[in-house]
C-alpha cells in the first residue's frame, strides 16, 4: 500500500490503523492505492487530488465529504454513505456504488464511466454534464435528479426511477430503460437515438414532443419522437465560484441541437 498524508487538525491518522472510527479529517492527499477503509467514519472528509484507485470503502460513512480532483477509479464504494458529498473533478471510472447512498450529491461533470450504480440512491443529485457512459444503473433511484447535459449512453437502467428528474440536453443514446419510470421527467432536447424505451413507464407524448430520436429508438406503443438533427450540446453561459472555489453553478444555459 502506497503512503499518503492525512491532515487531522494538528494530528495525523493513517488508513492502516486499527481503529474503526477515524478522527474527524480535514484532508487526504497523496496516494493510497488499493488501501482498506471499509466501514470507517469519514464524514465531511476532503480528498484533494488524492489517488485512491482500487481502494476498498465498503460501507464507509462519507456523508458530506468532498472529492476534488481525486482518483477513485475501480474503488469499491458498495453500501457507502455519500449523502450530500461533493464529487467535482474526480474520477470514479469503473467504481462500484452498489446499494450506495448518493442522495443530494453535487457531481457536476463527474466521470462515472463503467461504474456500477445498481440500486444506488441518487435522489436529488446534481449531475450537470456528468459522464454515465456504459454504467449499470439497474434499480437506481434518480428521482428529482438534475442530469442536464449528462452523457448516459450505452448503459443499462432497467427499473430505474427518473421520476421528476431533469434530463434536458442529456444523451440517452443506445441505452436500455426496461421498466424505468419517467413520470413527470423533463426530456427537453434529450437525445434518444437508439434508446430502448419500449417498456418504460410514465412516458407521454408531450415529453417526447420536446425530445428527439431516430429510427432505432424504441418507444411504447402509440408514441412517436422527432428525428434529431445535428449534434446536441449544452452551453453553460455563466458560472460562479462556490465555497471550495471550484463549484460550478449554472445560472443560465442554452441548448443548441440545430433542430
Amino acid at each position: 500500500m502506497a503512503s499518503f498524508g492525512v491532515t487531522v487538525g494538528a494530528s495525523q491518522a493513517y488508513a492502516g490503523d486499527d481503529g474503526t472510527v477515524t478522527a474527524r479529517l480535514l484532508s487526504f492527499g497523496g496516494m493510497c492505492v488499493n488501501c482498506e477503509l471499509s466501514g470507517r467514519k469519514l464524514s465531511e472528509s476532503r480528498f484533494l487530488g488524492a489517488n485512491f484507485s482500487g481502494a476498498s470503502m465498503v460501507g464507509t460513512d462519507l456523508e458530506g465529504a468532498s472529492f476534488l480532483g481525486a482518483n477513485f477509479s475501480g474503488a469499491d464504494l458498495a453500501r457507502a454513505n455519500l449523502k450530500g458529498a461533493t464529487l467535482f473533478g474526480s474520477n470514479f471510472v469503473n467504481a462500484d456504488f452498489t446499494d450506495a447512498n448518493l442522495s443530494g450529491v453535487e457531481a457536476h461533470g463527474v466521470d462515472l464511466l463503467g461504474a456500477n450504480l445498481t440500486r444506488a440512491n441518487l435522489k436529488g443529485a446534481n449531475m450537470v454534464g456528468a459522464s454515465l457512459l456504459r454504467v449499470s444503473g439497474r434499480d437506481t433511484q434518480f428521482t428529482g435528479a438534475e442530469l442536464l447535459g449528462a452523457v448516459m449512453t450505452e448503459s443499462h437502467f432497467e427499473n430505474a426511477s427518473f421520476r421528476s428528474a431533469s434530463l434536458a440536453g442529456a444523451s440517452l443514446a443506445s441505452s436500455v430503460f426496461t421498466g424505468a419510470d419517467f413520470r413527470e421527467a423533463s426530456l427537453e432536447r434529450t437525445n434518444l437515438n437508439g434508446a430502448d424505451l419500449s417498456a418504460a413507464k410514465g412516458l407521454t407524448q408531450d415529453q417526447l414532443d420536446v425530445a428527439c430520436g431516430n429510427a432505432a429508438t424504441r418507444l411504447p406503443a402509440g408514441l412517436t419522437v422527432h428525428t434529431c438533427k445535428g449534434d446536441s450540446h449544452v452551453v453553460i453561459l455563466r458560472s460562479t465560484p462556490g465555497m471550495h472555489g471550484v463549484t460550478p453553478h449554472v445560472v443560465d444555459m442554452e441548448i443548441d441541437d440545430d433542430r
